[in-house]
Parts: C-alpha cells; sequence; structure tokens
C-alpha cells in the first residue's frame, strides 16, 4: 500500500487540483482500503483497485460539494427564522368574529370590497346602493371591527 502512495498523491493531485483535498483524498483511499482489503481479490492487480477507490472517493466528495451551500450567518438568520403561525389564526379567528358582530350592510360591503375585490362602483351596483353609502358602510364597518377586536366602545 505505501509504494503506491507517491502515484496516489499525483494521480489525485491531477483530479483535485488542490493539494489539500488531495492530501485527504489520498488519506480517505488509504483508510477505505484498508477497511475493505478482504474484498481484494488476490491474484488481480493491486493499483489499479486503489486507483478506483480513490476515483470513486473523488467523485462521491464532487457530487457533495455540489450539494452543499456556503452562507453568510446574517443573510441564514434572515432567510431561515419563520414566523409563528399561530397567532396569524388568532388573528383570523378575531377578525371573523367581529364580522359576525357587524350589522348586514355593513359586512356585506366589506365581503364584496375586501373579500371578493370588488371595486366601490361594482359594489354599489350589486347591493343596488349610491357609491357614498357603499362608501360609508366600508367605513363603519371598518371602524366597528377596530372597535370590536381592541374592546373599545363603537362609537355611534
Amino acid at each position: 500500500m505505501t509504494a503506491s502512495l507517491p502515484a496516489l498523491r499525483s494521480f489525485a493531485r491531477s483530479l483535485c487540483r488542490q493539494n489539500d483535498m488531495a492530501e485527504d483524498l489520498v488519506q480517505e483511499t488509504m483508510v477505505r482500503a484498508w477497511s475493505s482489503r478482504h474484498t481484494f481479490l488476490p491474484g488481480s492487480n493491486f493499483r489499479p483497485w486503489l486507483f478506483t477507490i480513490l476515483r470513486n472517493q473523488f467523485y462521491n466528495a464532487m457530487r457533495k460539494q455540489g450539494r452543499l451551500v456556503t452562507w453568510e450567518p446574517e443573510a441564514a438568520e434572515r432567510l431561515l427564522v419563520q414566523e409563528p403561525e399561530q397567532e396569524a389564526r388568532i388573528h383570523l379567528e378575531d377578525i371573523e368574529g367581529a364580522m359576525n358582530q357587524l350589522p348586514r350592510g355593513q359586512r356585506e360591503m366589506l365581503l364584496m370590497i375586501a373579500g371578493a375585490g370588488m371595486t366601490y362602483e361594482e359594489a354599489a351596483q350589486a347591493a343596488d346602493c349610491k357609491l357614498g353609502t357603499v362608501k360609508s358602510r366600508i367605513n363603519r364597518g371598518r371602524a366597528a371591527i377596530r372597535a370590536i377586536i381592541d374592546g373599545t366602545e363603537i362609537a355611534a
């Protein structure tokens, strides 16, 4: 095994083009060859067996390195943080409960404008009322929802 080290180092350097990586590759090859010595067939050529192990180690390292991505610690912290989802669900339930407490006209207008994405003009046409009525109901409905959620008195 030790007689093959110079040739293995040369081959590893030609594959890697990095001395540190080549040395690591040769070391790993020697460890693998020693641990797999029982699979070597007596009478077959030993050097090609070692070179095959080295080449396979190199390709495995390249595949692994292709999957690795370097991150800036600050960027990773920003990207890997997930906002808690349970609060959004609670807020949604609060809004739904507040919507159910609104008068029918205000609730309908809010659902048409905010829920269905209609324009004020389309909502006025759908509800068969004036544009000013739509704006008034939307304004009062939003104020009422804010008051219900905040727990304050609704202004009349």
